[in-house]
């Protein structure tokens, strides 16, 4: 186990990243803290009572580097409750550096294979208050093509990562 603080604009919060829940995942996760991938990344998808996406480089070269470099998927064992971190995907084996965090019992994603890799243990209320104000709008495609220059012109408002970085 090990934990990660993120400092953000609208605060810090800290999560529990458990690899004996997704092994896959936690090691990515520790890749990406280690690389310092997520530092810059806007929150840039909120939905409501349902999730909240980040993990699109800023820098659309690292993004790109990023974007081919899928891992496997892991079993489920947790289930996606509110506060769990998972790693989105757009099929089997296509985990690479975006996340989420679920607002409420997300439980309906566990048979779809979304496989939780850790929990938020402290600042969910800085979770819950992330600006979301522009819903799904961001083009994904955009945002990695564009990177921040594209969000930062057209979605100033967006909440990002300062940094994340170990805690323990």
């Amino acid at each position: 186990m090990f934990h990660v603080k993120f400092d953000t604009t609208a605060g810090s919060f800290t999560i529990r990243v458990d690899e004996n829940w997704a092994p896959r995942g936690a090691a990515r996760m520790k890749e990406l803290v280690e690389q310092q991938v997520l530092d810059g990344c806007r929150f840039f998808r909120i939905v409501p009572d349902f999730i909240v996406q980040f993990g699109i480089n800023g820098d659309p070269d690292t993004a790109a580097r990023w974007r081919s470099a899928a891992i496997e998927d892991d079993p489920v064992t947790q289930s996606n409750r509110r506060g769990t971190l998972t790693f989105a995907m757009a099929g089997p084996n296509t985990r690479t550096t975006q996340l989420f965090i679920n607002f409420r019992d997300n439980s309906f994603l566990d048979g779809q294979g979304f496989a939780p890799i850790g929990e938020v243990t402290e600042g969910m209320d800085i979770v819950d208050k992330l600006y979301a104000g522009y819903g799904e709008k961001p083009d994904q495609a955009r945002i990695q093509r564009e990177g921040n220059a594209y969000l930062d012109a057209e979605f100033p408002e967006l909440d990002y990562i300062k940094t994340a970085r170990f805690a323990d």
